[in-house]
């Protein structure tokens, strides 16, 4: 049992019951695929494969890539951590109506804070601050797109992805000057 027990809001419950309400089974596999897109394995792979990749073949790419790295594999650590503090119940253990729907039933009963693919995505959403306007737009976009899943999927309530994005932020915000320096830092978020 963890120490602290969060109570999802009436706001988290509304859009629960609405989305158990509408959803239909190809929006809940389309949604189960594209979930696998914020999966910290993948993430912390794609990481692992380009810090390799930078460190033979891009010399002067190496502190982001020493970034990328330690943001993935913090972000990876951290929501287990914190779901051993907090206890609450996944949304998707509570609809029947959203079963027979096509919801299906995501991790432990119990882990629903916070959204730990939320956390890789407000990670990814700030790291993509480094780059330029265009890709920036993109990489956020998908990361907001992929978050939500969380919610369509009824594996997180609203608030448990919300608050996963932004810890995902915060943790990407406090190891830039770490891993990047305040100077090159500086110069990359006036871009």
């Amino acid at each position: 049992m963890a120490l602290v027990s969060v109570e999802p809001t009436l706001a988290d419950h509304a859009i629960a019951n609405e989305i158990a309400d509408h959803t239909n089974a190809r929006v809940e596999q389309a949604a189960e695929a594209l979930t696998w897109g914020a999966d910290e394995h993948i993430l912390i792979g794609l990481a692992a494969a380009g810090w390799v990749y930078t460190q033979l073949r891009q010399p002067a790419q190496r502190p982001t890539a020493n970034h990328i790295l330690l943001v993935s594999l913090t972000t990876a650590v951290l929501p287990h951590v914190l779901k051993s503090v907090f206890d609450q119940t996944r949304p998707d253990r509570l609809t029947a109506v959203g079963h027979w729907r096509g919801i299906p039933l995501s991790g432990r009963r119990r882990d629903a804070f916070p959204s730990g693919h939320a956390v890789h995505m407000g990670a990814l959403a700030s790291a993509a601050g480094l780059l330029p306007t265009k890709p920036r737009r993109v990489v956020r976009a998908l990361a907001v797109g992929l978050s939500l899943t969380r919610i369509v999927l009824l594996a997180h309530w609203a608030s448990d992805v919300l608050a996963g994005f932004t810890l995902g932020i915060a943790v990407e915000r406090l190891l830039r000057p770490l891993t990047l320096g305040r100077s090159r830092m500086a110069s990359r978020t006036r871009r």
